[in-house]
């Protein structure tokens, strides 16, 4: 529930605290740079920014909404109802500390045990087809586990992210089309960085999509919305819904443009 969720992230922040340098007053945002500047000043390198990053996205009826985005690329929200987007801002950077405190525990690597759990619940969907031999989605999946071995969960959800995008945009199938190895798929997705290039090329696939069936962007468009909502109140890490959102409302406006 949000209320333990809550408590969880606070009893982080309050640790945290405990073990800053910095005077115990400081806010949740204060603490996430912090621990930051602390992973950049021991020669970490940063798939993307090495700053955190913020962001605010206009809500009616005074309630707002932040997200705060990590060097390494992961996405959190704020998960409670805020009126002020100072207010939010700390929500979003609690929620984003306490995943990032967690995830450096010894027990929140990628082991064979976790990666065992988690290809059990990647699989459910597909349990009553031929299940994990016949499914190539999910050797794939089970393949990048198996690369990623003593990583953080975090950063193989930060990983995760690109394969994710590519599945959903159909990439990933195309690929097998045109008979590419799950190797092969596997060192494309290792090699691909979500920037604006991939965004413009996934973009345009929902525009030749929407020529094909019209209204289907707009379709998607909500559907990801929802999603991204859902997700942000649920306290879950954020940047495959963003990044969806943020494709399909490219291909919105690209397909506007083309109208004019």
């Amino acid at each position: 529930s949000t209320t333990l969720l809550s408590e969880a992230a606070d009893a982080v922040l309050l640790s945290f605290k405990q073990h800053s340098s910095q005077k115990q007053d400081v806010g949740a945002v204060e603490a996430l740079q912090e621990f930051w500047q602390m992973k950049k000043s021991r020669g970490l390198s940063f798939s993307r920014s090495a700053e955190v990053e913020y962001e605010f996205v206009p809500s009616p009826d005074h309630v707002y909404v932040a997200y705060v985005t990590l060097p390494g690329g992961s996405c959190f929200g704020n998960f409670e109802t805020c009126t002020t987007k100072e207010q939010a801002k700390q929500n979003a950077a609690k929620l984003a500390l306490m995943n990032s405190v967690l995830s450096e525990h010894p027990n929140n690597k990628v082991t064979a045990e976790s990666s065992k759990k988690m290809l059990a619940e990647a699989t459910k969907p597909f349990q009553s087809k031929l299940g994990i031999g016949h499914n190539k989605a999910l050797k794939t999946f089970s393949e990048i586990l198996h690369s990623h071995s003593g990583d953080s969960v975090l950063q193989f959800q930060e990983a995760m992210t690109v394969f994710q995008l590519l599945h959903w945009n159909g990439s990933l199938k195309a690929m097998r089309e045109r008979n590419c190895t799950r190797e092969e798929v596997i060192q494309h997705y290792s090699n691909r960085t979500i920037d604006s290039d991939l965004r413009d090329q996934m973009s345009l696939d929902w525009v030749a999509r929407d020529e094909r069936t019209p209204g289907i962007i707009l379709q998607e468009l909500k559907l990801a919305e929802s999603e991204l909502d859902t997700a942000r109140n649920s306290g879950k890490e954020l940047r495959f819904f963003k990044e969806k959102l943020e494709v399909l409302s490219l291909a919105q406006t690209q397909t506007r443009e083309r109208e004019i």
